[in-house]
């Protein structure tokens, strides 16, 4: 092989003028060249991406090394850590002999820093608690999360339409179940007049759907206080990017959970920023670990939609990158939106396996310097294949890198360490409020209960007519029956302040 050919054409390939995450120096025959640095174009990095590889190759590291240089550039990040092994780039790294090894032969010192971190969570982990109310899913988005179809949908489009038409604020899963209730008992014949009929079947399949979505933990998401994305752009000192670390160690077995979460926030992020255009940098860039759990067992109309918002949501300065085992968990028309791609090795065990590393090879650049089948898995740890797309766009040479160690740590934190930066966290401090003030579920019952209050009312001014005994014996008789019963339970209740009322919340546009 012609080195001389090797270094001018990788040198051409990743020569940038502006900003750049510098990633590590290309190898020529497994030796790494100081004269031929691998770097990514800040201005590309709303482009999206892949970092993949087989277990222990170094792509969390690769994450961390992404995320700590896009900090320091100013750039925000949200980044999802499922297996919980990304908290370590809140501190500083530490020096061993195989990272100074490593640092001389790409010929740049190791520098080892902090970063601003933020934790966030889904649910009962430590962090700043991320909620949506369901009105502010709006019913299109809310029933392809539940996976129904187009009469199912058109239910849930009108029980949204009589909510908002009433002034019933539909905050969480239990608001929405109370509402299928009463279209289907008490509020039949006042929706049907208005909205047409609906059918007692299709309530009771939607009401389904929701109890699945509540088994994956949704109820702990659905609820006030409703996070606002914008920040998750927030600036340290104005300078360095918060990274916004989502922990999600106790959903791995619940991929529904995740796949909604995910597509909400897509979907209010490129509802919410404005348009950016060309920029020296993105504004926000998104890692998702696990990217597999995303798709896996997310429906059709999941999928159409997260591949419509990945394909625009770059126009908005934001940048996704996925992190998986292999490429083929990635949907084709997905892959094919995504700017950079990291190799890390891949492993073959079995026919399968070589199945895929044969189509894994077939989605890098053709080149003349690397057979990359044979070679991607023969990847040391903390090497890949790195192809990037450069300022006018197009992808540079395929580069058999070495690949820097991050400057933050490479192990987790403690929890003590944890509680010490959730302690300081200004997210914290305006989310993890329990906000539940009165919705569609208390407002419900509350006419529920008015109804049949007025239903004995009616009954007891009928009998007032009779006299002596027989009134007595029509009274008694009301009270002692099922219905007379539940209105005076209802009543006594009432007047206990059980069921008080509270503030009333106009739905607003967005999700969070």
């Amino acid at each position: 092989m012609d080195q001389q050919k090797f270094i001018t054409t990788l040198q051409q390939g990743y020569t940038f003028s502006g900003g750049k995450i510098f990633l590590g120096a290309a190898m020529f025959e497994n030796n790494p060249l100081k004269e031929v640095q691998v770097s990514i174009p800040l201005k590309t990095m709303n482009r999206h991406g892949l970092i993949a590889g087989a277990t222990g190759t170094g792509k969390t590291k690769t994450l961390q090394l992404l995320a700590e240089q896009l900090s320091n550039s100013g750039v925000p990040v949200l980044m999802m850590d499922i297996k919980g092994d990304l908290s370590g780039i809140a501190k500083a790294g530490t020096v061993n002999p195989n990272i100074t090894e490593r640092h001389d032969k790409l010929g740049i010192a190791y520098a080892p820093h902090d970063n601003p971190v933020q934790f966030l969570s889904l649910s009962n982990e430590k962090g700043a608690r991320l909620r949506a109310t369901v009105s502010e899913f709006g019913p299109v988005l809310f029933s392809k999360i539940l996976e129904l179809n187009e009469t199912q949908q058109s239910v849930v489009t009108i029980l949204f339409k009589y909510a908002d038409d009433n002034d019933l604020p539909l905050l969480d899963l239990k608001d929405v179940k109370k509402l299928l209730q009463f279209s289907t008992e008490e509020g039949k014949a006042e929706i049907t007049s208005e909205y047409g009929k609906i059918s007692t079947a299709t309530t009771g399949i939607v009401l389904r759907k929701i109890i699945e979505l509540e088994q994956q933990g949704a109820e702990l998401f659905f609820g006030e206080k409703s996070f606002e994305v914008e920040d998750l752009l927030a600036l340290k000192d104005n300078s360095k990017g918060y990274i916004n670390i989502l922990r999600l160690t106790d959903i791995q077995d619940r991929p529904k959970m995740f796949s909604t979460f995910m597509l909400c926030l897509l979907a209010e992020i490129y509802s919410t920023f404005p348009e950016q255009g060309d920029s020296d940098k993105p504004k926000l860039v998104i890692f998702i670990d696990e990217a597999h759990l995303l798709f896996d067992e997310a429906s059709k109309a999941l999928h159409d939609q997260i591949e419509t918002i990945i394909k625009l949501i770059r126009s908005k300065g934001v940048g996704i990158y996925f992190c998986t085992q292999n490429p083929i968990d990635i949907p084709d028309a997905v892959l094919s939106q995504l700017g950079l791609k990291i190799q890390h090795a891949l492993r073959a065990f079995t026919a399968k396996d070589r199945k895929a590393i044969k189509a894994a090879s077939e989605n890098y650049p053709i080149t003349e310097f690397y057979k990359i089948e044979n070679l991607i898995t023969n990847l040391g740890i903390g090497e890949a294949f790195v192809t990037v797309l450069n300022e006018k766009g197009i992808p540079t040479p395929l580069a058999h890198t070495m690949l820097q160690a991050p400057a933050s740590r490479m192990d987790v934190l403690s929890p003590l360490e944890i509680d010490q930066i959730n302690a300081l966290s200004f997210l914290i401090k305006k989310y993890n409020e329990n906000v539940d003030r009165e919705s569609a579920y208390e407002m419900l019952n509350e006419k529920i209960r008015a109804t049949k209050e007025e239903k004995v009312e009616k009954l007891i001014a009928k009998k007032a007519t009779k006299k002596g005994n027989d009134d007595d014996d029509s009274i008694g008789s009301i009270a002692n029956s099922g219905v007379g019963k539940i209105v005076v339970k209802e009543v006594t209740r009432g007047l206990l302040g059980v069921m008080g009322l509270g503030g009333r919340r106009k739905r607003k546009s967005g999700w969070f």
